[in-house]
């Protein structure tokens, strides 16, 4: 038996094998080397990135870019020369961009549970199915709300993301199987995905007093918001409402 130095407690051997199996399977992928993050910390995106790092225990340096929107650090030019924006990971000498990208790459990267995406094909053919959904059609609704230049642009908008969350509904419903998350009772890669709308989701909420997410058009969502808030992957990365809504009003100049 070894002692633990901190504890002074014994560790089983079986353990401590596991542990340095674990060790050389991540040093094989190349996983010794240095990882940054670059994000904002109003971005939905950059969130997904830190959310998959602290699943799989990965250290790494985060990076917060100031404003993307006027200034760009050399060091983003650098490891995004074609879109320009975050988030982006550096892992060694390689930078990993889009947040899907970033995401799966993490998951195959530290192949340590826990797994991000499903084991079978089926399943991640689907969980790559439904990003995309939110990141077309949801994501696209709620800037369309957001953009809309008077009230029937508006409303229109806003029937349009009521149409993709009761998709987005009946979607969690099946795979969920009565568990608390998409997967079921362990957050996983669609949870990760779809958290890029819980935030603009509050913040439109909040400047339009209609409720996209509702007990009674998403009873689903509305229990899977408050359990993706409250995990402790996502708690200490994600904003507050208050925090989303007073950035919402800096940047559109809306008292």
């Amino acid at each position: 038996m070894l002692k633990n130095k901190k504890t002074n407690k014994s560790i089983p051997q079986d353990t401590t094998q596991i542990k340095k199996k674990q060790k050389t399977e991540m040093a094989q992928n190349g996983s010794n080397s240095t990882v940054k993050l670059l994000g904002t910390w109003s971005s939905p995106f950059a969130l997904r990135g830190r959310i998959a790092l602290h699943l799989k225990s990965v250290e790494y340096e985060y990076i917060e870019e100031a404003d993307v929107m006027k200034s760009k650090s050399d060091l983003l030019l650098k490891s995004n020369p074609i879109h320009k924006k975050v988030p982006v990971l550096i892992h060694g000498d390689e930078s990993i961009c889009e947040s899907l990208n970033i995401v799966q790459y993490v998951d195959e990267a530290w192949p340590s549970k826990p797994s991000i995406l499903p084991s079978s094909p089926k399943d991640r053919a689907a969980a790559r199915f439904w990003a995309h959904f939110v990141d077309g059609k949801c994501f696209e609704s709620i800037d369309a709300v957001v953009r809309a230049k008077d009230d029937a642009g508006r409303m229109a908008a806003a029937g349009n993301l009521m149409e993709s969350l009761a998709v987005l509904e009946e979607a969690f419903q099946k795979s969920s199987k009565g568990g608390g998350f998409f997967g079921g009772e362990s957050i996983g890669y669609i949870d990760i995905v779809c958290g890029v709308i819980v935030g603009p989701l509050s913040v439109i909420e909040a400047f339009s007093g209609v409720k996209f997410l509702s007990p009674d058009a998403t009873p689903g969502l509305v229990q899977w918001a408050e359990r993706f808030r409250a995990h402790e992957a996502v708690k200490p990365y994600m904003p507050t409402v208050k925090e989303f809504v007073e950035f919402a009003k800096q940047k559109f100049n809306v008292q």
